[in-house]
Parts: C-alpha cells; sequence; structure tokens
C-alpha cells in the first residue's frame, strides 16, 4: 500500500520534507515565499491519488500469503511463510502505517516473518544484481529464496497450535521532518508460552527483526489460547484481547511498557477485535452480540440484535463491520450512535472470516474457503470478487487501514 504525495504548484523544494511556501495575490497569481513548509504526518499517505494498495491474504492450509492489488484484484505475488507448508498455518497479518512492509504470524511453527511490499526495500542477498522474487500467483520460490522476505523469527512458544503468535499489530515509529516519514517501526504480537495461562507480549525491530521487549502476562485470561487480536489506537498505544477472556492496553510510554488489564462481562465472548479512529476498542463475539469498551467512560457497551458467532472486525469513519458465521454474511453497525444498521448476505458465504480497510475506505470481507469481496461502504454490492487459492483463518489488518485510521493524516 502506497501513494503518491499531492502535486502541488511551488517553484521550488529545499530537500526531503520541505516544500517551499507560496502567497496568493488579488489577481489570482501566486509566488513562492521562500519559508519551507514542513512536513507533516499524512504528506505521503493520507494525500493524493492511490498508486498502490495491497491486501495481504494468508493461507493456513498453505502455509503462504498472497499479496492482491486492491486497485486491480490482482494477485501480484506469493511468498512461503516458513519452510512446512501447511503446518506452518499463517493466520494474522498486520501491514504497516506507510504500506511497506507486513508481518504474518504462523500458528502451527510459532513463526512470525516479514516481506516487503516494494522490490526498493528488498534485498539481493545473493549479490546477482537483481532481486529475486515472485513475479505472480504461480510464481513461488522455495523458503528463504526470495529477497522480498527480510525476516523471520520463531518465537518461544509453548506446546501445540493454541500458543503460536496471533494477535499482531505495528507502531508507525517517529515522524522525520527530514525524510517525511515514520522512521522506527516496531511490531507488537503475543504468543503462550509454557503455562497455559501465561502469554508473552513482545515489541519487535520493524526493520530488523530484533526482539526488544517482552512483557510476561501471568494469570493470562485467553482460554489456554495466545492473544487472540490486536490493534493500535491513536496515542499509538496497542490493545489485545483474549480468545472470550480480556482486554489489555499496552502502556508503551512506561519502561518497561505496563499493561492496563480490563475483564469483559461473560456475554461479550471476545474473538475478533478493532480500534476506532476515537480509540475505542471493538470485540466481535462469538457466541456473543458486538460490544465496543468506551474508554472514556470506561463502560462497556453491547450492540442490540447482533448475537452471533462474529469473527473479524473493521471499523470505518461511518460504520463498524463485523463478519458473521450463523448466519454467514456482514454486519453493518452505525459507529456513533451504536446500533445495528443492516445484515447483509453475499451471493456466496461459506464461512465470512477476515475484514479490512484499504486506504481508499473500500472494505474487504474474506471468506475462509477461498475468496474476498471488495464493498463500496455506501452502497453495499457484491459486483468485485478475487479467488485466493487455500483456506484463510484471517481476522487482522491486513490492507494497514486499521493503523492509517489512528495516525494523524
Amino acid at each position: 500500500m502506497g501513494v503518491d504525495p499531492e502535486t502541488t504548484s511551488t517553484s521550488g523544494t529545499t530537500g526531503p520534507g520541505t516544500t517551499l511556501g507560496t502567497t496568493s495575490t488579488s489577481d489570482g497569481t501566486s509566488t513562492t515565499t521562500g519559508e519551507p513548509i514542513p512536513c507533516m504526518p499524512g504528506d505521503g499517505m493520507g494525500m493524493g491519488p492511490v498508486d498502490k494498495s495491497y491486501i495481504w491474504i494468508p493461507s493456513d492450509t498453505l502455509g503462504q500469503i498472497s499479496k492482491i492489488s486492491t486497485l486491480t484484484l490482482i494477485e501480484e505475488a506469493r511468498y512461503r511463510t516458513g519452510p512446512q507448508g501447511g503446518t506452518e498455518s499463517s493466520s494474522r497479518t498486520a501491514v504497516s502505517a506507510d504500506g511497506r512492509f507486513v508481518v504474518v504470524n504462523a500458528r502451527g511453527t510459532g513463526r512470525s516473518t516479514m516481506f516487503a511490499a516494494n522490490k526498493a526495500d528488498c534485498i539481493d542477498n545473493n549479490g546477482n544484481g537483481v532481486i529475486d522474487t515472485s513475479a505472480n500467483l504461480n510464481d513461488i520460490l522455495a523458503w528463504g529464496q526470495d529477497e522480498c522476505m527480510l525476516w523471520s523469527i520463531t518465537h518461544p512458544v509453548g506446546a501445540g497450535i493454541q500458543a503460536g503468535p496471533r494477535g499482531v499489530t505495528w507502531t508507525p515509529g517517529t515522524w522525520s521532518f527530514d525524510e517525511c516519514k515514520y522512521v522506527d517501526p516496531k511490531v507488537w504480537l503475543g504468543y503462550r508460552t509454557g503455562p497455559s495461562n501465561q502469554a508473552h507480549i513482545v515489541r519487535i525491530d520493524g526493520v530488523s527483526g530484533i526482539v526488544e521487549e517482552t512483557v510476561v502476562v501471568d494469570n493470562w485470561v485467553g482460554s489456554s489460547y495466545a492473544p487472540y487480536g490486536a490493534a493500535l489506537d491513536p496515542d499509538f498505544k496497542p490493545w489485545f484481547t483474549g480468545l472470550r477472556g480480556e482486554l489489555i492496553r499496552v502502556n508503551t510510554e512506561n519502561n518497561p511498557a505496563t499493561l492496563t488489564r480490563i475483564t469483559a462481562p461473560n456475554n461479550i465472548q471476545a474473538y475478533g477485535m478493532t480500534v476506532d479512529k476515537d480509540g475505542n476498542p471493538w470485540i466481535g463475539g462469538c457466541t456473543g452480540p458486538v460490544s465496543t469498551y468506551d474508554v472514556q467512560t470506561a463502560q462497556w457497551i453491547t450492540i442490540p440484535g447482533t448475537n452471533a458467532c462474529h469473527r473479524g472486525i473493521g471499523a470505518g469513519d461511518d460504520y463498524v463491520w463485523v463478519a458473521s458465521n450463523g448466519p454467514c454474511g456482514l454486519v453493518q453497525i452505525d459507529r456513533q450512535t451504536r446500533t445495528l444498521v443492516a445484515k447483509h448476505t453475499p451471493p456466496q458465504c461459506s464461512t465470512a472470516i477476515g475484514i479490512s480497510i484499504d486506504i481508499e475506505k473500500y472494505l474487504w470481507l474474506v471468506d475462509q474457503s477461498g475468496w474476498a469481496w471488495k464493498i463500496d461502504q455506501d452502497a453495499v454490492a457484491w459486483d468485485q470478487k478475487v479467488m485466493v487459492a487455500g483456506g484463510h483463518y484471517v481476522y487482522s489488518d491486513m490492507t494497514g487501514g486499521q493503523l492509517l485510521s489512528v495516525v494523524p493524516q
């Protein structure tokens, strides 16, 4: 995912991150003032025409991840997420704020792997003068041979697929005015260690893959699974949920980081989760209602009429969208009034599972059985569909849209 900066009418620039300001005269002409305008967050991501945008859909049955253009619906590349094929059980993905990188978590092997979206960020490891990487959905290189895979680490997880890493999100990093971009981004993710009631939440350097901090969560409430979902809030604090369990905020301003642990009412049955632009976590219950935790009032609010098995969830400007099973479909909720708007049924619906919102504000609904829908949030229709090989057990920020929604624009 990425965009071209907005084209402006200026007479020159002073270098990366600064554009000469202009003044308008009464006759409609403009002249440069000579004063640089600082490059601010959003100048490269929230402005101008979209150039690139990807949805990264993992296959838990194949141990692969697909890179699909949200503009053309073409699968531009496919990568192995580990050496063990379907045993990897690739599930959650998270895209960086600038769209340059994606991390995919493999529940089966305890592995986290990072890929670059653009060849400019890939590394010519064999020194042959070209970047050896996948060119299309059928061009899948052997594990370790694709030079757009930048790092892969295996966490000290406990036994069984329940312990493998799931919830994952990025923090953008620090804004560099000179470079006009965020630098030093971090990845936050969770896994479970040996004891079924102990989880680890770790901070990883997004560029190198080095684990920088580990927060141990004793007496973890998450049905013996690793932290299930993760998303970032506008204060750049990661939130995690336990499967039918607790809600946790990571207080990253503290060194070492501390946790705020919030008990959810028994009826909520947390499954998919996200955080909206106002910093409120939203939870899809399975089986239970859709709910939100209002951070200002410290209250849980459930949405009437939404009791089902809810999976992935995403929050747009106006609506919260939830993948539903039983019945299979898409739930639409008014984000401000916190009321049910509609329940939509796709013409083909097996197991609606993943929700993500791309940079153009289009909604994506991924079906576990091998396809995804691209949907206009203002006029739900089922006319854009892309087939994606494999099974897809994914509930996370596949496009980076959740992260962008809380980053200053």
